[in-house]
Parts: C-alpha cells; sequence; structure tokens
C-alpha cells in the first residue's frame, strides 16, 4: 500500500483557537510600534504645519513692513517716514509676543482671526490719517500714521506666533536655547523676508499693479484672509467699499478721475503717474497759471510752463536749472566750440538743463536712474535729447567707464536730489574722484547741492569737492535772509558750486545772445548771482571735521533727517496740503 503523506507537526503557538501567550505578546509588539510610528508622523506633519504657518505670518508683516513706508513717502518724503519705522515695529512686535496670554483672555477670537480685519482697514486709515498730516508734520505725522495702522498688525502677528510656537518642539535643544529660540528664530525670520522684499519690491516696483503701493496692501489683506478666515470678516465692508471707490491712492482710471475732481478744486489735474524706483512719480498740471510739474514723493523734480513752450528751449520754473548752464560759461585757456563738445549731465529731472546743452549743439550723455523720470520727461517736458539715456545707477555707471576711459567731457552738471535729502552715495570721495577722471584737463564741472546750509553736512561735503576739484566757486539760488533763517530755524536751499579740474582763477565770461536761447529765463538766470565766500560757509552754524567717503555714510543719517523735515516744511509753503495728501 501506497505511504500516507504525513501532515506536517503544528507549531506549538499553533492551537485550534490560535491564540497563545507568545503570539499575544507578538501582537502587541506590532500593534505598539505601529502605534508609535503613527504618533511620530502625526506629531512631525503638526510640527510642520506649525512651522509653516508661523514662517506665513512673519513673512507677511515682512512684505507689509515695506508696504507701508512707501504708502507714507508720497505724504511725508521716504527719509521721514522711514525715521520712526523700525522702533515702532520692534515695540508692536514685543508688545504682541510679550502679551499674547493677556490677548488669549481678553479677546473673543483668536488674534490671527483679527489680522484679515486690521489689513483690510488699513488703506482706509491711511488715507483717512492723511489728512491730518499738515498739523501732525514729518516728525509725528509717519509716527501717528503707522502706530495706528502698522503696530496693530505688528502687534497681533508676534501674538499669533507666538501661541503658534507654544506648541514647537524644543525637547532636542539645551533649555537656555529652547527658551530663546522661538523669539530670536522669528524676529531673524522677519528681518530676513523684510530685507529680500524690500530689494524685490526696488526691482520690480510699478511693473504690475500689484506691485504698487496700494496693491501689495490689497494683496496682503487678501493673504491675511486666506489664511484666517472668519465670520467676521462682514465687518469689513466698509473698508472694501472705500478702497474700491474712494481711495484716489489705488493705480486704477476709477481712482484717478477722483483724485482729479478733488485736485480740481485748486486748479490742478493729473496727467500721468506711475511708481518707480525713486518712488511715486506724477506729472501735474494748474490749469490757472499753466504750470506743469513733475514731483517725486514729497519733492518736485522740476517744472515748466507751457505756454512758453514752442521756444528752442522750455522756461523752467526754477533758475538754478538754469543757472547750472553756466558750466558753458566758464572761461578757459583754449575755448571749444560747442560742437565739438561733450557734456555728461548726472540727474535728469524734467531735463531743463540737458535739453539746453544739446540745444546748443553739445554732445550731452543723461545717466538717470529711475526709466518713469526718462520716459515723462520725454513725453510732457519736450526734452530733447542726441541719443537715449543711460538707465542705471550713476554710482556703476561712473566708476565702470572711469576704468575703461578717461578725459572724455568737456563738462559734467550733477544735479540730483531725492526724497528731500542728498543721496550721500553721489557725493562721496570716490564718486567724484571718478568724475574727476572723465572730466578733460581743462573741462568744467556744475554740481548742485539742496539742502541746509546750517547743518555739518554741506560744508562737509562741499569740503568732499574741494579735495577732489581744486578751484571752486560757490553760488546759491537766493541771497540769505538773516531774519527768515532766525525765524524758521534753517537755511534751505540750492548751493551750485562750479569747479574746473586745474588750479588757477575760475571766471565766468559774458553771455552773448546765442547764449539766452531765445528764453527770457536765461536772461534773467543765466549768470550765477549770490556768490557765497567758502570761509562764509564754514564759519556758519555748525561745522564738522573730514570728508565724506563711500563706506561713512550710515553717520551723516540723523542730519539727513534734520534737512528733510527742513525740505518737507519749503514744499508745503509752496503748494497745499490737499496737492501732497491726494498723490
Amino acid at each position: 500500500m501506497p505511504r500516507q503523506k504525513q501532515a506536517p507537526k503544528k507549531n506549538a503557538e499553533d492551537t485550534s483557537m490560535g491564540f497563545t501567550p507568545e503570539r499575544f505578546e507578538r501582537e502587541l509588539k506590532d500593534l505598539a510600534f505601529k502605534a508609535k510610528n503613527d504618533t511620530w508622523s502625526n506629531h512631525a506633519i503638526g510640527q510642520v504645519a506649525l512651522y509653516v504657518k508661523t514662517f506665513v505670518l512673519l513673512s507677511l508683516l515682512g512684505v507689509y513692513s515695506n508696504a507701508s513706508q512707501l504708502a507714507l513717502s508720497p505724504v511725508y518724503g521716504s527719509i521721514p517716514a522711514a525715521a520712526w519705522h523700525s522702533k515702532t515695529l520692534m515695540v508692536g512686535c514685543f508688545i504682541g509676543w510679550a502679551g499674547n496670554l493677556i490677548f488669549r483672555q481678553v479677546l473673543p477670537i483668536k488674534t490671527a482671526q483679527l489680522l484679515p480685519l486690521v489689513a483690510i482697514y488699513v488703506p482706509m486709515m491711511q488715507c483717512f490719517l492723511y489728512k491730518f498730516s499738515q498739523n501732525l508734520g514729518p516728525i509725528y505725522g509717519p509716527l501717528v500714521t503707522e502706530g495706528v495702522t502698522l503696530v496693530p498688525l505688528a502687534i497681533l502677528t508676534a501674538a499669533s506666533v507666538a501661541d503658534n510656537l507654544e506648541d514647537a518642539d524644543m525637547s532636542s535643544l539645551p533649555k537656555f536655547l529652547g527658551d530663546a529660540a522661538p523669539g530670536i528664530g522669528s524676529w531673524g525670520t522677519f528681518k530676513l523676508v523684510e530685507h529680500i522684499a524690500e530689494m524685490l519690491l526696488r526691482k520690480h516696483i510699478g511693473t504690475v499693479f500689484w506691485y504698487t503701493r496700494m496693491g501689495m496692501e490689497i494683496l496682503l489683506a487678501g493673504s491675511y484672509t486666506l489664511l484666517a478666515p472668519s465670520k467676521y470678516l462682514a465687518l469689513a465692508f466698509p473698508a472694501l467699499i472705500h478702497t474700491a471707490m474712494f481711495n484716489p491712492h489705488v493705480s486704477t482710471p476709477t481712482a484717478a478721475a477722483l483724485l482729479n475732481n478733488t485736485l480740481g478744486a485748486d486748479n490742478w489735474m493729473l496727467l500721468d503717474r506711475r511708481e518707480s524706483v525713486t518712488g511715486y512719480i506724477s506729472v501735474v498740471e494748474n490749469s490757472q497759471s499753466r504750470m506743469r510739474i513733475l514731483r517725486a514723493d514729497h519733492s518736485l523734480l522740476g517744472g515748466d510752463w507751457v505756454e512758453w513752450r514752442g521756444n528752442k528751449v522750455t522756461e523752467p520754473i526754477y533758475a538754478v536749472f538754469v543757472t547750472l548752464e553756466a558750466v558753458r560759461l566758464v572761461e578757459k585757456e583754449v575755448p571749444v566750440a560747442d560742437a565739438d563738445a561733450k557734456a555728461l549731465v548726472i540727474g535728469l529731472g524734467i531735463g531743463t538743463t540737458p535739453s539746453a546743452l544739446v540745444s546748443h549743439g553739445i554732445e550731452t550723455t543723461v545717466v538717470e536712474i529711475d526709466p518713469a523720470v526718462y520716459e515723462f520727461a520725454q513725453q510732457y517736458f519736450q526734452l530733447r535729447e542726441n541719443h537715449p539715456a543711460v538707465i542705471e545707477d550713476a554710482v556703476k555707471y561712473t566708476s565702470r567707464v572711469a576704468n575703461e576711459t578717461k578725459e572724455i567731457y568737456d563738462y559734467i552738471v550733477h544735479d540730483v536730489f531725492t526724497g528731500g535729502a542728498e543721496p550721500l552715495d553721489l557725493f562721496t570721495l570716490e564718486f567724484l574722484q571718478n568724475l574727476h577722471t572723465l572730466l578733460k584737463p581743462d573741462g568744467t564741472i556744475a554740481i548742485n547741492y539742496a539742502g541746509d546750509l546750517m547743518l555739518p553736512t554741506p560744508k562737509i561735503i562741499v569740503r568732499t569737492i574741494l579735495q577732489t576739484f581744486p578751484t571752486c566757486r560757490l553760488f546759491r539760488e537766493n541771497p540769505f535772509a538773516q531774519d527768515v533763517s532766525d525765524r524758521v530755524g534753517s537755511d534751505f536751499t540750492n548751493l551750485m558750486i562750479f569747479c574746473r579740474k586745474t588750479k588757477g582763477v575760475l571766471t565766468f565770461r559774458s553771455p552773448v545772445k546765442a547764449d539766452y536761447l531765445e528764453s527770457p529765463s536765461r536772461q534773467s538766470f543765466l549768470n550765477p548771482h549770490n556768490e557765497v565766500l567758502q570761509r562764509d560757509l564754514f564759519s556758519h552754524g555748525k561745522d564738522e571735521e573730514g570728508i565724506l567717503r563711500r563706506n561713512e555714510t550710515d553717520k551723516f543719517k540723523e542730519g539727513q533727517q534734520v534737512s528733510a523735515a527742513g525740505h518737507w516744511v519749503v514744499m508745503r509753503n509752496g503748494l497745499s496740503a490737499t496737492f501732497w495728501e491726494s498723490w
């Protein structure tokens, strides 16, 4: 008989019921291992989500920090807008971080849910607070405005971040690091995003709607809403209506029409506006006087009289730009014909000086950092040119060209001004030395410096110019008035400095008919007046030793703030508060 196969032996574990102590223990271990893995995964996902939400909150505040300063600059100027900015942000973040427990007890909703409401109301509150700028002034105006708008955002953001990071797992760090890491890490992340946002805005500002001042604030408000939606957003309806229909600062045709209705009460009309690398740029014309001006933030880059158009050159509203053309009148050992001369102009404005140089037949190169300024000068101010302007930072341009070639210009005109104070990088010894290199041996340079001559900074800048160019004469736009200076506590003016590259005496030839270009303003102002002796300048007001070098500009920031505040007052005396507040 065939042998039957013997059934395999059962393991001692395998009983009819399937339960043994060994099997039960093994299954318990499997379940424990699985539960442990699931807990670790959930914990890791939770930690990642926590940090992502924290990063988004800090990033939104970092971008809003830049948007807030940009929104204030047309009303107060970029320098006053930045004076209190960092301090107010720091205070707001500290209050929010330290008081998050109190907020949780007092507030009926989470702090994160309040962020969208505050962000949506910011544009409306800014528009409302701008109307008090004349009374608040350039010192306290930015402080009050950001205290009502940006500081609440900072407080709520910091409180929300503190709430999030209470659940952060710091067990792997030493206790002292675990206590400090959330605060230090949050502040470092915020400052990093703030810096990156500043660089991106500087490069892309005005290219699309979302890169405008109001466009960014609207986009940020929408981002806050997506991050923390709630039923309380119904309370934001009035602010949304105001921003969409009644805020003249939004870059839309509807807002521009609204702005013109406001400006029309004072006989002004907006022709064009753009947000660009040097600020808010607009072209505005007075319907009665026919004065057309180019505005940059809380400053004027120039203007002309429309009724005088059609001549060889336009008639500027500021005499200083005509006087700079006297760079042609400085006598040379060997006179150069205009047709054989070359000129370099640093800073365009509306193009008064370069247009005149081109009209005289001089080959003129213009270096202007802001493409919007160049476009508006062409479109609205009859800019004359023999080749397109160089749109580049003048420091980089002159450094590059000075290294490539030397002594190529007969005339250089240096006329830069922004935000109510001098751009210090364009008055350093190194920059002036590059201009010295680019000037022919018998060449002439004219430098326009706008500032408060009672402060130390102008004297340091003049001393730096004198160290670079050995022969100079100084002229101010208007005569010095001691009574006015005593009353306002400043002496804000344009100081025109004409220099030669070689030692000797600097004299001006008498103008002839051709020099005037059939222009009445040039007949009155082409010849420099109101000379300032160097000894009088350095004996007037405060003085400070030294010269301005490239790596030492930060120590003059305080003086810039004082000068910018003085310039703000000058601008408010020239044009109404409504003009500046409506932008």
